[in-house]
Order: C-alpha cells, then structure tokens, then sequence
C-alpha cells in the first residue's frame, strides 16, 4: 500500500529529498526504480553461508568454497539425474569447481573438441540458468566478468520460449569456438555460477593457527564478493601480534613452532628468525619435549630440521612466558596471578609448583631464568623481541591480512535476525552475564561488554603504532586468554602443562558456565534479547570454538534450535575428535539447516578423479519458517522498504509542487549489446 506523506514530514526531509532528486529527477525514473526495488522484495532470499574454525586449513576451504558446500553438486544431481550419467556429474561438478585444471585433463584424451567444448557449455548453461534463477539481471550483470558479460548473460537470460532456442544457442557456441573463447568462457561462467551459488559467506572465527594454509584461506575470501568475520581467539592473538603486541608475537611464534608452521612465519609473512634461531641453537643444549607435534624422539635426533625448530619453540616458549608474567604483574586486575609460576621451578629436581601441586617436568634446563627475577629478560631476549615486534609490524601480507579481519571483521554481527560471535557470552555461576573491568575501571557486561571489546581492538589498530600504550595493548593477550574474556571461556590455558607435564591432570581447563547453560533455550533467548533480537521463534545465535563431538552424538544444535555450534572439526586436528570434517550452516529461500562434510582427500585426487568432497544435509529447515524465505524478509528487504519510502516520498514532494522535475534528463534505454 502506498504511504500518503504530509507536508510537514515532506519540508522535514527537504534537503534529503533536493540531493535524491539528482538521481532520479522525474516522476517517471523515480515510479521505475520503486517498481524495480518492489520486484526485488518478491524475489526468493539468496542463499548464505556460515563456518567456523577453519584453522589454516586451506585446501579442504578452497574446495568447499568452490563446490558450495555441495549445492552445487545438489544442483548438478537434480537436473542432470537423468540425462547424463554418474562419471558425467561427476565430471561436470569438476569442471565448475577446477576448470582451468580439468579442462586440460579431459582434451588431452579426446580428438573433437570442439565437440566436448559443446557438450560442456550447453550443460554450464542449464546449471547456471537455475542457480542464477533467484537474481535479477542487475545483480547477474555484476557477478560476471566484465570481458564475457554480454556473451554470458545472453546464455543465461535467453527466453526459454525464444524460437530454436537450439540452434540459437549453437550459433554462438560456435563463434566463441571458431575464435578461440570456449576456455576462458567456460572459466568466467564456472566463476560465476560459484558467485551465484553462495551470496554471502560468514566466517564465525578461527582462520588462524593448527593448518599450514591461513594465508591462503584470507587471500581466497579477499576475492569473496560479500563476507563477513566474527574474529576468533587464535584471530585475535594474531590481530595482537601485527599490532606490535609482544606477548602476542611470541604466542602466535609458540603455536606456529609447535604446529610446525615455520614456513608461514618466514615464507609468507618474511618475519626474520635469524637471531631467534641463532640464539636458541647456542643457549639450548636440549629441547626433546619441544619438539614439533606428530614427530618422534627419532625424528629428534636424527633430523637437523626437527631439531632446530625445537629448539626455536623452546627459546620462544620461555620469552612468551616472561612476557606474560610482566603482563600479569602490570594487570593486577585480569586475575591471572595463578598463572605466575616460573619462580617455582626446581631445576635441580625438575619439577614445577602449579596450584599448589608440584609435577615433575620434562626439561628443567632454563638457563635465561634468573631465579631471583624470573619474569626479566635477558639483554639478547629483549632485542630478540624488539627484533621481532619491526618484522610483525612491517610485514606487508601480515599487515593487508590484519586489515581485512578489522574492515571485514567485528566480535559479534547480528544479521538476518540471526547472532553470530565465535565463542561466549560470559557468564557467572548463576548464569547471569558476568560483568569484567578490562583496565579502564569500569564493568561491562553482554553486550556492552561486546561493543567496548569490538571498538578497543579497532581504535587500537587505527591509533599510530607510537601511540600504542603497552598496557592497553595488554588487553590483545588477555582476549586470547583471560578467564572471562568473550574469545576463550575458561579458567586458564595450560600451555605450559600440555608441553612439559605428563600428568594429565595439570592440563584441565574449566570452562565458563555459559557451556554449563548453553543447551538450555532461556539463556538463548535472554542473549538474543540483549543482543537486540525480540523475534525469537525464528532467529539463532551461532557459535564456533569448541568442536562438536559428532563421533560421541553430541548434537551441534542446542537450546531447541535456538543455539547452534557449527565447529565440526574443520581442521584436520580435531577431526579424530568430531568424527567429520566440518560444518556449513545454510540459510536459504527453504531455510536454515546443517551441511557435515567428510575429509577432504587432496587437491590432485579431485581433479584428475573428480573425488568430491562428500556432504550430507543433517538437519533440515532448523527455523519455524512457513512458505519461501523471500529478500523481502530479510535485512535486505528492510533496506529495500526504507528505499522505497524514500523515492515515495520524493514523488510526493514532485507531485505538490516542492520540488521541480527535471525533465532534461530522458530515460534511456540501452540495448542489450551495449
């Protein structure tokens, strides 16, 4: 129904209603921009995205991201059932997914291709003309590549009554051929398909730390047309460590060591190791216990490369924790003080004192600890850090990565009615949120708590790093770590334990009582509702950080489909753990429901055996919706109505005189091929 305006709300907004008019300066190009927004609003929703902890690995995210998590394949499989057969599919899901590489494997085994060139593109075009079904040609346009738009967008568009739409069809085939296009169209339309097949895609946390390949994960969403982050824990030791944060730098050094990731740190973001390395090779006579997961005593002993970067991780290790005594001692207020414990290292005995309890250690040999200032620097370990902090911060790929997570990125986003944050609401015993001071002497909690973390972190990146205050930088390793911070949700982090204890009592990690609540649908809707979502029957918040333990039937949905956890094990890591390989959370035109992915085997094995990553819907439609989800019921749709109004009101103040139409400007309409 059309909204009737009065003169007041027209003079009101009369400045407004002046700048709109330069746009559309006619009735007429007003009334065709409201039709165009109307018909939007009835169009199906498009279809988002969401993951979590995808923990650097980066092969099994390129292949998700290039098969939709499935829906592509699902696609492939409904419309192609029976027409082709299953090598056919196969080939066909391949060929969108990789087809630079598969076109170059199938024409070296076929004399006519041509025909192949044929055969591929009519079935590209069925594929694309249904995924693109749900957009307007306006957004179609825009995902295409700007050299092969027109050609596409004819393929896709063409009438399906259009006379011999056949021969139509072969008539261009062949002239793309005859000139030789056919690859660098079937690329552009496979990219384009993979565009149209997800329209947004959320990240919910954790692309760093475990996996070889977090750099190349941000440089493929880089290319992403419409994502969004809810920065993680391992993000935001990150995020600290390119702010020049020196506790952070030796944490995101220590995993990295431990994880055997040495080549990100000095071949994909040039951090120099050179006196770090030189230092730990002449102060570290042994380093055995340090020594990079999943390798053994052999491998110790007999490989230099093991060796050296044991050591490295040993030498990193004690810095980090000196580091975070300073830290602790400066923050009387994070409560970390249980974590001050190098005093009570025995070296004669090997043993170390932690809550009281004394364990015997794998490796007591510490000589840079000063018993009587356990927490102080040596003279070469404080260079060594200043050393590191310049290459941090002068890390140019570091730096364009970091700036991604602050422009892309925020602790918590509520979009189409649903909450996304990585890990916690911090809670007390009680369940009631929990309010912390976190250095500027005031309380926060829920959401305020969420806002004041999310503006510190992006007022600290944007300040000048001279201006960086150590004790507000502080703050990065205490979201990493803290007991109430919103990114980690337990008592303490035992990364000392799990390294030199063999006791496995030392390495329990008391979570917050958020995981104690946090199947119960109450503390759901109460979190909704301070985060301001009202419409709860058909809204979730969504969760990453603790893996679902699928294998053990632990259920990723919770508070009866008011919460859901989607950290299926992305990370090969954890897959032992989950018994999948990940989650997608999919929210389209039909609804909300959960994707499980299988592993995913290698790159190679993809291509030249079409072996898909194996996906099975779990759930089905977890929201109460009834009928078609439709843009008109979603953000987008709210933005679209606020536009509407807009230009109705524009035509009011046309159409009383307030403001005059400019009738030198004519539409014109463009053709088709221009």
């Amino acid at each position: 129904m059309k909204k009737t305006f009065t003169e007041r709300e027209i003079k009101d907004n009369l400045l407004f209603l002046k700048q709109l008019a330069k746009t559309f300066p006619t009735v007429e190009y007003a009334m065709t921009e409201i039709v165009n927004l109307s018909s939007i609003l009835a169009l199906p929703k498009p279809t988002e995205h969401f993951m979590s902890d995808l923990h650097g690995q980066g092969d099994a995210f390129e292949h998700i991201l290039n098969n939709a998590s499935g829906v592509i394949r699902n696609e492939i499989e409904r419309l192609f059932a029976n027409t082709l057969t299953y090598d056919e599919r196969e080939a066909l899901a391949t060929v969108v997914y990789y087809p630079k590489q598969k076109i170059a494997l199938e024409l070296k085994d076929i004399d006519d291709h041509d025909a192949w060139y044929r055969y591929t593109l009519r079935n590209l075009i069925t594929l694309g003309r249904k995924i693109s079904s749900k957009y307007t040609r306006s957004k179609l346009r825009k995902s295409l590549d700007p050299s092969y738009a027109y050609i596409i967008e004819e393929l896709l568009t063409a009438r399906s009554n259009f006379h011999d739409l056949d021969a139509y069809y072969d008539e261009i085939f062949d002239s793309i051929i005859r000139h030789e296009y056919a690859e660098r169209v079937i690329v552009a339309l496979t990219d384009a398909i993979k565009k149209l097949s997800v329209d947004r895609l959320h990240i919910v946390g954790d692309i760093y730390d475990r996996g070889t390949e977090p750099h190349r994960i941000i440089d493929l969403l880089l290319q992403h047309s419409s994502v969004d982050i809810q920065w993680g824990n391992h993000d935001i030791l990150w995020m600290g460590a390119a702010l020049g944060e020196k506790t952070c730098i030796s944490g995101v050094l220590t995993n990295s060591f431990r994880h055997n990731n040495l080549d990100l740190i000095e071949n994909v973001y040039g951090i120099n190791l050179r006196h770090l390395l030189m230092f730990a090779q002449s102060t570290y006579k042994n380093a055995l216990a340090f020594r990079p997961r999943k390798t053994s005593h052999e491998d110790y002993y007999n490989d230099q490369e093991v060796n050296i970067r044991a050591k490295l991780h040993k030498a990193i290790f004690v810095i980090m924790h000196k580091l975070e005594g300073q830290l602790i001692l400066r923050n009387p207020n994070y409560g970390l003080n249980h974590r001050l414990f190098l005093d009570t290292i025995d070296r004669v005995n090997s043993t170390i004192t932690i809550d009281g309890i004394t364990y015997p250690i794998k490796d007591a040999d510490f000589p840079t600890i000063n018993p009587d200032n356990p927490y102080e620097l040596t003279e070469e370990e404080e260079a060594i850090i200043n050393e590191l902090q310049y290459s941090f911060l002068h890390s140019p790929r570091l730096q364009k990565h970091i700036k991604f997570f602050i422009d892309k990125g925020s602790l918590y986003l509520v979009s189409n009615n649903n909450l996304l944050y990585h890990a916690l609401v911090p809670l007390n015993n009680d369940g009631s949120f929990k309010a912390v001071d976190f250095g500027d002497g005031i309380a926060r909690s829920g959401k305020a708590m969420f806002d004041y973390i999310d503006s510190e972190v992006k007022r600290l990146y944007f300040a000048d790093p001279d201006d960086r205050k150590v004790n507000e930088l502080d703050l990065m390793w205490y979201l990493w770590c803290g007991p109430d911070s919103p990114f980690f949700g337990k008592d303490k982090m035992t990364t000392f334990e799990r390294v030199e204890i063999d006791d496995s009592k030392s390495h329990k990690e008391k979570r917050n009582a958020y995981y104690k609540y946090q199947d119960t649908k109450e503390l759901a809707i109460r979190i909704l509702n301070e985060f301001g979502i009202t419409d709860t029957d058909r809204a979730v918040i969504v969760n990453g950080h603790i893996p679902v333990e699928k294998i053990n039937g632990e259920n990723p949905i919770k508070a009866e489909g008011n919460l859901i956890v989607i950290d299926g094990g992305f990370s090969k890591y954890y897959q032992k753990t989950t018994g999948i390989a990940g989650y997608t959370l999919v929210y389209d035109c039909r609804g909300l429901y959960i994707v499980a992915h299988e592993p995913f085997i290698s790159l190679e094995k993809a291509i030249q055996e079409n072996m898909d990553i194996h996906s099975t819907t779990e759930v089905e439609n977890i929201l109460a919706t009834k009928g078609q989800v439709r843009v008109a019921d979603s953000d987008k749709g709210v933005e679209l109505r606020e536009e509407i109004e807009q230009l109705e009101m524009l035509v009011a103040a046309y159409e009383m005189g307030f403001i005059k139409e400019n009738h030198a400007y004519r539409m014109v309409k463009v053709p088709l091929n221009k």
